[in-house]
């Protein structure tokens, strides 16, 4: 037998273990690893760390000391970082200040450890999930300590001027990124927890609709059944007329049934609409859409689902709507599903998206057509034909 290899985030976690880098449960590596990203994206930002060993070329030199303290104090840096995105988020903040720390305190023997202070001020909130005028009170305190060195010391002033404002803005982008992350994590969250809650309610409705229909049928049936038993050896013609009567509200629960199951497949395109709803909602689109069509078959059903589900994301993303609406029409041989918004238009080529939905509309032996002028909405029309 082979040995069935380790998921990459297990290999992941392995690796950092291997070097005594644990991350721990609620940390932003391990979050990564929970959602199946890989925390090594955040290393690329490393790469800005090149400042250190270029700093010597503008207005200084290379020397012996330099050497020395980049040695001792690049590793401890680098080892800070990391720690930032392993450690627990209430502790993370406190590496970012120790980035910080770590530059003011060779600021008067080297210069470039001011890349140092950069990563710390930008860190500040990479661990605790607090506000922007949390990080700027922060970032004022260290800035403040900064310039204080530097005046002391006798740096150059477009060094002690130019730093904090490259510190705030670089800051100011990085939390606007992760506000805007957070949001995105949030509004996934919302569909997922949309969707399950409308499982959740459907098979409930299931359970009920189940036991209203079938428990007084059944147990009706099991008592003309029991009564034409006893009426057999003296009252055969009743019997058997208790036999024709079980049979009777049989078939009629065969066909109640058989309804109920017909109104439970039309579940999963009505669970589509709220999350499309949800999705758009959240995007400052609003949505308008009618009753979606009971009785189609599943495979119908289904993939009028997923298109519809392609088409609500497409308006989120691109279409620079503020309003979009679904219609569905059912005729005596089709049914057809129009999605269309006031967003920019301009649609001439398929992307993957409008491509999978033409594949998956083909596969139902249907159409889709879609009109897309510049500056006039996009309107998509889905027409697939049902059987006699």
């Amino acid at each position: 037998m082979h040995a069935t290899a380790a998921p990459l985030p297990t290999r992941i976690a392995r690796v950092f273990a291997r070097f005594g880098f644990t991350p721990a449960p609620d940390s932003i590596a391990a979050e990564a690893l929970r959602t199946g990203r890989s925390p090594w994206k955040e290393g690329v930002h490393l790469l800005w760390s090149f400042w250190v060993f270029v700093t010597p070329m503008m207005g200084g030199r290379y020397s012996v000391r330099w050497g020395l303290l980049t040695l001792l104090s690049y590793p401890v840096f680098v080892a800070l970082y990391a720690r930032v995105f392993l450690a627990p988020r209430q502790q993370a903040h406190w590496y970012a200040v120790a980035m910080a720390v770590l530059c003011l305190a060779l600021m008067p023997w080297y210069p470039s450890g001011i890349s140092y202070f950069v990563f710390g001020c930008v860190m500040l909130n990479a661990g605790r999930r607090v506000d922007f005028f949390s990080w700027l009170w922060q970032w004022g305190v260290l800035t403040s300590l900064f310039v204080g060195m530097g005046l002391w010391i006798g740096y150059p002033w477009q060094v002690t001027v130019w730093m904090p404002i490259m510190t705030l803005i670089i800051g100011t982008i990085v939390n606007v990124e992760r506000k805007s992350e957070a949001m995105d994590v949030a509004l996934k969250l919302s569909h997922d927890e949309v969707r399950r809650l409308a499982a959740t309610a459907e098979r409930e409705r299931i359970g009920r609709d189940l036991h209203d229909l079938l428990g007084h049928t059944l147990s009706l049936i099991t008592l003309k059944l029991e009564l034409a038993r006893k009426l057999s050896e003296r009252d055969p013609p009743g019997s058997l007329r208790e036999l024709e009567e079980a049979e009777r509200v049989a078939r009629h629960a065969l066909a109640e049934v058989r309804s109920a199951v017909t109104g439970i497949r039309s579940a999963d395109l009505a669970a589509e609409l709220a999350s499309a709803r949800l999705l758009l909602e959240s995007s400052q689109v609003h949505l308008d859409y009618g009753a979606p069509p009971a009785g189609l078959p599943p495979d119908t059903e289904r993939g009028l689902a997923l298109v519809l589900r392609e088409a609500a994301t497409n308006i989120a993303r691109h279409a620079r709507a503020s309003r979009a609406r679904i219609a569905f029409e059912t005729g005596e041989r089709f049914v057809s599903m129009c999605v269309d918004d006031d967003g920019r238009g301009g649609v001439s080529v398929d992307g993957n998206g409008l491509a999978g939905m033409r594949d998956r509309v083909r596969a139902m032996g249907g159409t889709l057509s879609i009109e897309s002028p510049s500056g006039g909405g996009t309107k998509l029309l889905v027409r697939v034909g049902l059987p006699a």
